[in-house]
């Protein structure tokens, strides 16, 4: 989805945190955001005060795959950027005061490590990236527009390299980089002014290359201090070496089955390393490495023993770590890191996260003693914990409907899928019940204050209940394809069953039990299969069988059962009666879909060609929100110049006269408009994690459908272009230029664009909807004005209660709006789908030390705290809203 900011989003955590196992830290210069990317791609906003007190405030969605490194990707203070990059390649450029994605761009190479580097082109200021990773070079990368400029390329023994190190000269305009490649051949490139302006030009090589036989290295880096040492840390062992000939001051090895992970200076004369399980230790350099010390390179050449530095610190001892398992069975070892502040607050803060989400922090002293000492954690902090504290609890989707008496936590949800044609909200839950709720009306019961909450069992709801136990994925087949039976609802557990319901009756239909383990997807084939595989489903169990179940023969048409390797993705070639199956040890196998037969297996480049030809791809097994922001673009980019020519009051001005120009220009290719102003999109970041729930409110849509309600009333006395004229000419004789303009535009087209964007149906449609209607009304939960329903919770969310108690009372009485009784979390889409979403703590930020937030202070801070895209000058609905 792009940046569109008429569609908003509204998320629903529940009370558990979601999976946030850290794979890489990065604290900005200013030391008041902790940003931590995970394994699943997500990425984690963490506010941090002067007292070194951590609160979560956003979490970012973006990335398909783990994320690698993390790097600041600009020098002042006015602009706090930051990118990223993830194993597949991906690199965002971030806006870390509101989660924005600025840029983003996909290599052919994954980086492993990116250094923000800063240059002065005359009076000008220029930022680049140097990126390393699984290739042999060095990446120049230019930090606004992620374009690789120019790379610097190993003439001697090319190969990975495993770390590499900034020296900034400040006697010469000539930096260096030094860096090590995994084979521990130590090599040297000169940055002058000229090269740092280079772009698409021969790549810069090398100006010395040594071998040191360093192994393994970790990290290199380069003391500050001084500018006279580099610390090389490799798994066994850590070197202090001179930055002038790059001969060894001294060396020590790993004891106790220890692995060193990374170090750093953190004074001239010490130095800070960590190893893999999570300990650190200061050590206190002797005077051979210190090159201040009469007694500076006295042990070069000579034996390393007398040369051990002497241990003056442990942070984090062996006996308080443990490594951690992180779904599914991966052993993620905690990462650590050093930062100091190179402007006021002066911290030197040790920062290490793991694998559930905790965030621990200790400041380094600047002095210590002779003996050995320990330090303690200055802060540390979980996602969960952070949840746990939350007063009131962050809202669920259906938490009402889900906590059972004497429990305190509700019956998590497991799969969920949103109907838009009837409003309905389906839930599959842990404990194999499947919920049918009304959307809007679930989404108020858990946001807004009202009678409603007092009611036991509210929302009115339907109870499905034939799993044994959780339910793992959830289907409406029609909602994909017409098809399908519009009654038919399809779901899949853990207990091998697939189910087919009749969404209308609740009544169970049929049970297929053809597979030997739990169901991890159910897929809609493509239009143009056989007649007999289009009204099929295509089940996915995790014993790596694939099968087609007919609803309209209520039997099982072909069982795929031979796959040695988890399945990765499903594919399609209905032109040659093909299913094409990928699994996770890179073989992909070819069924014939009406005999089930097997066509092929292969593997290699073959499997790679036969899925690159294939037409049509199916969802991947891990649900594409796991690692991604919600995929509505189609749903969500349009402008529509109906909604503005009726935003025919003073309130919705500013919008007319920003989109006016956009939409006139598009005027000649609008697309058809969908008519859903509220999507609900289920989400996780980890497959073990409960869904949260997303609500997307297109804001075009919304005002479209309340003028459509409108002008199909009957009644004369409502709003019409003739009356919102006489009353503007009332408040405001004269008028705005762009005010009249709108009016007559309305006056002479609301017939003619409703009638071309909104109901742009045959007649046979409309007829066929009639039936249909009529034939499932006596079968819904309860009838309701699913338009005013969501212009409800969608107005009372985003107003900011408790900044104008005059505005609010209006909103209340004449609008009957509700207050909400929990903060909102409120989300940003931007570039290519990129979406930032407020964590239910992000209240936490918002405090005054020694002042206790109201939840109105929360609430209307909130709302204006998230980014200048979202307030209600931009959406505001009001003049066209009757009492609700």
């Amino acid at each position: 989805m792009s940046g569109n900011s008429l569609v908003l989003p509204i998320v629903l955590w529940g009370r558990t945190a979601p999976t946030h196992c850290i794979s890489s830290l990065l604290v900005m210069d200013d030391f008041s955001t902790i940003i931590t990317g995970c394994h699943d791609g997500q990425i984690c906003l963490w506010d941090m005060t002067p007292e070194l007190e951590i609160c979560p405030r956003a979490m970012l969605f973006g990335h398909t795959s783990s994320i690698t490194c993390l790097s600041k990707a600009s020098a002042c203070s006015d602009k706090q950027y930051m990118v990223s990059a993830s194993e597949s390649g991906e690199m965002c450029l971030w806006d870390v005061n509101d989660g924005r994605c600025i840029e983003f761009t996909k290599l052919a190479c994954a980086h492993v490590d990116i250094q923000f580097y800063q240059f002065t082109v005359g009076t000008q200021k220029e930022g680049r990236l140097l990126c390393n990773g699984h290739y042999p070079e060095i990446l120049v990368v230019d930090s606004t527009s992620l374009e690789v400029l120019y790379s610097l390329v190993s003439k001697i023994c090319p190969d990975w390299i495993s770390s590499m190190s900034i020296i900034r000269s400040h006697r010469t305009q000539e930096d260096t980089v030094v860096a090590v490649s995994v084979t521990g051949i130590l090599k040297v490139w000169i940055i002058t002014a000229e090269v740092s302006r280079m772009q698409d030009l021969d790549p810069v090589f090398e100006e010395e290359s040594k071998p040191i036989y360093c192994q393994g290295c970790q990290s290199i880096s380069f003391c500050t201090y001084t500018q006279s040492s580099l610390l090389v840390v490799c798994s066994n062992y850590w070197r202090v070496l001179d930055a002038g000939d790059y001969s060894v001051l001294c060396s020590v090895s790993s004891e106790n089955d220890q692995s060193w992970a990374g170090g750093q200076f953190i004074s001239a004369d010490r130095v800070l390393i960590w190893t893999e399980d999570g300990c650190s230790y200061i050590y206190k350099l002797p005077a051979s490495c210190v090159s201040a010390s009469e007694h500076f390179r006295s042990d070069v050449g000579k034996t390393q023993d007398g040369s051990v530095p002497p241990l003056v610190y442990s942070i984090a001892d062996r006996s308080d770590k443990q490594l951690f398992i992180c779904p599914p069975l991966l052993i993620c070892p905690p990462v650590t890191r050093f930062f100091f502040g190179r402007r006021e607050p002066f911290h030197k803060l040790l920062i290490q996260g793991d694998s559930a989400g905790r965030l621990s922090l200790w400041s380094i002293p600047d002095t210590c003693s002779e003996q050995p000492q320990t330090t303690t954690v200055w802060s540390s902090i979980s996602l969960q914990e952070a949840f746990d504290k939350l007063v009131p609890v962050s809202a669920g989707i259906i938490d009402q409907l889900s906590v059972l008496p004497g429990k305190d936590q509700p019956i998590k949800v497991t799969a969920s899928v949103y109907i838009p044609s009837q409003g309905r909200l389906v839930c599959g839950r842990e404990d194999g019940s499947i919920i049918l709720v009304p959307a809007t009306q679930t989404a108020i019961v858990q946001l807004l204050q009202g009678e409603h909450m007092l009611r036991r069992g509210w929302p009115p709801h339907r109870t499905l209940r034939g799993h044994r136990n959780k339910v793992t994925c959830v289907l409406y087949p029609y909602q994909v394809s017409p098809r399908y039976d519009q009654r038919s609802l399809v779901s899949g557990g853990v207990d091998f069953s697939v189910i087919v319901w009749d969404i209308f009756t609740g009544e169970m239909k049929h049970i297929f039990c053809v597979h030997g383990g739990e169901i991890s997807q159910l897929i809609v084939p493509p239009e143009n299969c056989s007649t007999r595989v289009q009204h099929c489903v295509c089940s996915v169990a995790s014993d790596h069988s694939v099968g087609l179940l007919s609803l309209r023969e209520r039997k099982c048409i072909m069982l795929a059962s031979r796959h040695l390797f988890p399945i990765q993705v499903i594919k399609w070639r209905p032109a040659d009666d093909y299913l094409v199956v990928g699994c996770s040890d890179g073989s992909v196998y070819v069924w014939q879909m009406d005999t089930g037969a097997l066509d092929r297996c292969v593997m290699g480049i073959t499997a790679v060609e036969i899925l690159n030809a294939c037409d049509e791809v199916a969802p991947s097994t891990v649900d594409a929100l796991s690692h991604s922001a919600v995929n509505l673009k189609q749903a969500m980019t349009r402008r529509s110049l109906a909604a503005l020519k009726n935003m025919a009051t003073h309130k919705l001005q500013t919008l007319a006269t920003n989109l006016l120009a956009t939409d006139n220009a598009d005027k000649g290719n609008l697309p058809k408009y969908s008519h859903n102003a509220l999507v609900v999109q289920a989400m996780k970041t980890n497959v073990t994690d409960p869904d949260m729930h997303i609500l997307f409110f297109d804001v075009e849509a919304v005002i479209i459908q309340l003028l459509t309600e409108e002008a199909q009333r009957p009644n004369p006395t409502l709003v019409s272009p003739e009356t919102l004229q006489k009353s503007q000419a009332g408040a405001d004789k004269g008028g705005s230029f762009l005010a009249n303009k709108i009016f007559k535009q309305v006056k002479e087209t609301m017939k003619e664009t409703i009638k071309e964007h909104l109901l742009d149906e045959d007649e046979e449609e409309e007829e066929e909807q009639r039936r249909r209607e009529e034939k499932s009304k006596s079968l819904s939960l309860l009838e309701y004005n699913l338009t005013m329903d969501t212009a409800k919770l969608f107005m009372s969310c985003l107003h900011a209660w408790g900044l104008n108690l005059q505005l609010d009372n209006i909103c209340m009485d004449r609008l009957g709006m509700l207050r909400p009784h929990c903060p909102i979390s409120f989300g940003l889409i931007s570039r290519g789908g990129h979406m930032s979403l407020m964590l239910p703590t992000f209240k936490g930020s918002l405090g005054i030390p020694g002042r206790k937030l109201s939840l109105s202070d929360i609430v209307g801070k909130g709302t204006y705290g998230v980014s200048r895209a979202v307030t209600t000058h931009t959406c505001c609905l009001s003049s066209h809203w009757p009492t609700l």
